[in-house]
């Protein structure tokens, strides 16, 4: 392709969700509750891991860059979609477009790895309870959050630069409501051959170190809790793994129905829905999930409404 037929463009075109206006008051009202939620919910739980002293262990560190990477992505969606519900033209400028899917890229990917991460941290707990403090020292949590945070942003910069070096000599209209690889790939005159093999080499190298993380971490830990004699130990020590098997069950469900099929069985009208979902719903229910099964969480929100009272 000649790459003098890509210069021209310099902005894209959102669809976006709806154009039936009696649909857009209703689901701007609903995303912005979900939105204010996991932005407060979020916020909520780095301040509060933060301000009581109970929290600063190693889950809990983990936890607060969970709800980190959760406010990041989501905030790098949700307020510009809520606009463009409204907008008479729902463009984005080239430039903009890059740095929208680059912060949700590389804060997804941290937040894929950072799952695999807990899981490890949660092995080391329940393993060996008396070590666990020597062994994730705040060294080994600050290394171990570098390494997720440089991956996620290495893998950012290569999906980025390979998209958007792409001829975009034709429309300028993406079929979705953020720039994302798939509707971006639709939309290129160029061959995608390359970009769709890096998504499945490079990303699909972090699922599958993420996930096969998760899953040995957890035969382990099955194994350290059928050494425990007492049912009672057994159900305490698996029950602090329960909230996160589920954030890991919705977020890792949701980026392999998304991001791992052939192009052939690709619908963007579902896909806008399944994007939804992980753009601003999960990041509102991992805080919950987290607080609402939580007794060390509800104690320090219990502390922090007592100063407040007095």
């Amino acid at each position: 392709m000649d790459k003098r037929n890509c210069s021209s463009l310099t902005e894209f075109i959102f669809v976006g969700i709806t154009n039936d206006p009696g649909m857009k008051v209703t689901l701007f009202t609903m995303f912005l509750v979900v939105y204010v939620i996991s932005l407060l919910a979020n916020l909520g739980m780095i301040i509060l891991i933060r301000v009581d002293s109970q929290l600063h262990t190693p889950m809990y560190y983990f936890l607060s860059h969970l709800s980190f990477s959760d406010l990041c992505y989501s905030t790098a969606i949700g307020p510009k979609m809520l606009v463009d519900l409204f907008a008479e033209g729902k463009s984005i400028p080239f430039s903009g477009c890059a740095l929208q899917f680059f912060f949700f890229c590389a804060f997804a990917d941290s937040e894929c790895l950072l799952l695999a991460v807990m899981a490890f941290d949660r092995y080391k707990a329940i393993s060996n309870p008396l070590l666990y403090a020597v062994n994730m020292s705040s060294r080994m949590c600050s290394l171990l959050m570098v390494g997720v945070y440089l991956m996620g942003v290495a893998d950012a910069l290569v999906h980025t630069t390979l998209a958007f070096r792409l001829c975009f000599c034709g429309s300028n209209e993406i079929n979705h409501f953020f720039c994302d690889i798939p509707p971006l790939l639709l939309l290129s005159c160029s061959d995608t051959e390359v970009n769709e093999l890096v998504i499945f080499t490079i990303f699909g190298f972090i699922e599958l170190s993420s996930i096969s993380g998760v899953l040995v971490s957890y035969c382990y830990i099955i194994l350290s809790v059928l050494k425990i004699r007492s049912a009672e130990g057994q159900f305490k020590a698996f029950s602090t793994c329960t909230s996160h098997l589920t954030a890991v069950a919705i977020f890792q469900g949701t980026l392999l129905f998304m991001y791992f099929r052939p192009s052939s069985a690709y619908s963007l009208d579902q896909d806008k829905m399944t994007s939804l979902f992980y753009t601003l719903v999960i990041p509102m229910l991992n805080p919950l999930i987290y607080s609402l099964r939580n007794k060390d969480v509800k104690q320090a929100l219990e502390k922090l409404k007592t100063k407040r009272c007095f």
